[in-house]
C-alpha cells in the first residue's frame, strides 16, 4: 500500500502497529530518555488514528537518527543536520502525509541550524523533534550547542566558555507556530503535546529533553519537572508573542538552575503554511504532485518551461 493511497483510509490503530518486524526492540543506552520519545510518538500516533503507511518520518544522525528504525511508518534517513530539507521536499509533494523530523539538539540545532530557522520562517506544515541531551551522545560526548556553559567534555576540556543555545527562543523569533517543550520523565504531557503538535497546520516544534546517562552524567535528570500550563505560578497568554517571549526566556534561565520547566509555549492557529501561501498566489498547484505519479494519462511538465513562463 501507498502513502497516497492509504490517506484518509480511517484504518484502526494501536501501538504495536508502529513497531517494526526487522528492529521491533530499541537498542538505547539503558536509561536513556530516547525511549520516551519513541513511546510518546507510537501513543500520539495511535490516538491520531495515523496509520504507518500515512506517515513519513525523516531522521538526522546521531542516537535520535534511529528512531524510525524503531518507529514503523515511510522514512528516510538522512544526512546530519539535513532531515528538515527533505521531510519539507515530501511534505509539498505530498501534502496529505503527516511528516514528521527528528534530531538530536546538535544535529537540529548546530548542523541543521540553517534549516531549523527558514523551516520555521517558512512555516511548512510538519512536526519537528528535536532530542535534547545537551551533549553530542553517539559521537561519544561533545559539547553540543545546548551544552550549558562550564561543561566539561573531550572537545571543551576546561569548560565551554559559550552560553548555550536557546532553541524555544530561536524558533519563535523565526517564526515556528508552534513551540512547546517536554521531557522523556513525562510521558503523559509528551504524548499531549506530540497530538497537538502533529495536529497543528504549520511548523511545529518541540524542544524534547531526554536525558543521556552514558555521556552527560552531570546534567539533570530533568525531574522534578513543571508544567507552566498548569501550574498557578505561571501566567501567560501562549497566543501572545511576547508573553510567549518572556516564559521562554524564564524556561530557558531556569534549567540550568535546577527548575525544569515545559509545556505549550506558543501557538499561532491562524497563520497560514507555507504551503497553502504557495496555492494561494498560483505557485504550487492545487492537485498534490505525487497524485501525477498515479496517472498514466498526465503529460509531464519540463520545470524549466514553468518558469520560463513566468519570466517571460
Amino acid at each position: 500500500m501507498s502513502a497516497f493511497s492509504a490517506i484518509g483510509d480511517g484504518q484502526p490503530t494501536d501501538q504495536d502497529d508502529y513497531t517494526p518486524e526487522l528492529e521491533p526492540q530499541a537498542t538505547w543506552c539503558p536509561g536513556c530518555g530516547d525511549f520516551g520519545v519513541l513511546k510518546a510518538l507510537k501513543g500520539a500516533a495511535e490516538e491520531l488514528g495515523k496509520s504507518p503507511e500515512e506517515m513519513l518520518l525523516c531522521t538526522g544522525i546521531g542516537c535520535s537518527g534511529k528512531l524510525n528504525s524503531y518507529f514503523d511508518s515511510y522514512g528516510f534517513h538522512t544526512i546530519h543536520g539535513r532531515s528538515l530539507p527533505v521531510a519539507r521536499a515530501a511534505k509539498l509533494a505530498n501534502p496529505g502525509v503527516e511528516v514528521i523530523a527528528a534530531g538530536g539538539d546538535g544535529d537540529g540545532y548546530g548542523i541543521g541550524g540553517n534549516h531549523f530557522m527558514h523551516t520555521a520562517r517558512e512555516n511548512h506544515d510538519m512536526t519537528y523533534i528535536v532530542f535534547n541531551n545537551e551533549i553530542f551522545g553517539l559521537t561519544k560526548g561533545q559539547t553540543s550547542p545546548t551544552s550549558p556553559k562550564g561543561h566539561k567534555s573531550k572537545t571543551q576540556p576546561s569548560g565551554s566558555a559559550k552560553e548555550p543555545l536557546r532553541p524555544l527562543s530561536l524558533a519563535l523569533n523565526a517564526g515556528a507556530s508552534y513551540v512547546a517543550r517536554t521531557a522523556a520523565v513525562n510521558p503523559n504531557q509528551a504524548k499531549e503535546i506530540l497530538v497537538e503538535a502533529m495536529e497543528h497546520d504549520g511548523f511545529a516544534h518541540v524542544d524534547f529533553l531526554t536525558q543521556c546517562p552514558t555521556w552527560n552524567k552531570d546534567a539533570k535528570q530533568y525531574v522534578p519537572y513543571i508544567d507552566v500550563n498548569d501550574s498557578d505560578d505561571y501566567e501567560f497568554d501562549k497566543t501572545d508573542r511576547r508573553e510567549a517571549a518572556d516564559m521562554m526566556a524564564e524556561t530557558e534561565n531556569a534549567l540550568h538552575e535546577g527548575k525544569v520547566l515545559t509545556g505549550r509555549y506558543y501557538v499561532d492557529n491562524d497563520r497560514i503554511s507555507y504551503t497553502e501561501e504557495k496555492q494561494a498566489i498560483g505557485e504550487m498547484p492545487e492537485e498534490p504532485l505525487a497524485e501525477r505519479y498515479f496517472d498514466d494519462s498526465y503529460e509531464w511538465e519540463r520545470s524549466a518551461d514553468l518558469f520560463l513562463d513566468k519570466h517571460k
